[in-house]
């Protein structure tokens, strides 16, 4: 176990190697508490309120997000997690925007070093510099 102050801390996340859904062990990695004890404690849960427990784990599973793949380098990243765990087709919209603002800028710089006034001002350069 690290010990991680809150803020450098990743938030709530169902675990992707976790038992079941990955509660406990999302909720254990969150609290800086140990799996083990988790889990024994969502069983204990099971047996004393049965279908109240089921019930909030199932919810809890369907709640939480689940822990990204690869871990945040910056802000950036994790905003366009938690907008894409938010609404996938607003993620989506976003890259297209992103790639098509990088095609336009590409297709920008391709007509400037094929136009034909640019090799004229590459050669008469290449000539000064002589």
């Amino acid at each position: 176990m690290t010990h991680e102050s809150r803020e450098d801390r990743p938030g709530l996340y169902r675990s992707r190697d976790g038992m079941i859904f990955g509660v406990c062990k999302g909720i254990a990695d969150y609290m800086d508490f140990s799996p083990f004890w988790m889990r024994a404690i969502a069983i204990v849960a099971f047996f004393f309120t049965w279908f109240w427990a089921i019930g909030l784990y199932v919810l809890a599973a369907l709640l939480m997000k689940p822990e990204p793949v690869v871990p945040f380098r910056g802000e950036g990243d994790e905003e366009f997690y938690q907008s894409y765990m938010s609404s996938r087709s607003m993620a989506v919209h976003r890259l297209k925007r992103t790639f098509d603002n990088l095609e336009r800028r590409i297709r920008r710089m391709e007509s400037i070093v094929t136009a034909r006034d640019y090799d004229w001002d590459r050669r008469f350069n290449e000539d000064s510099v002589d």
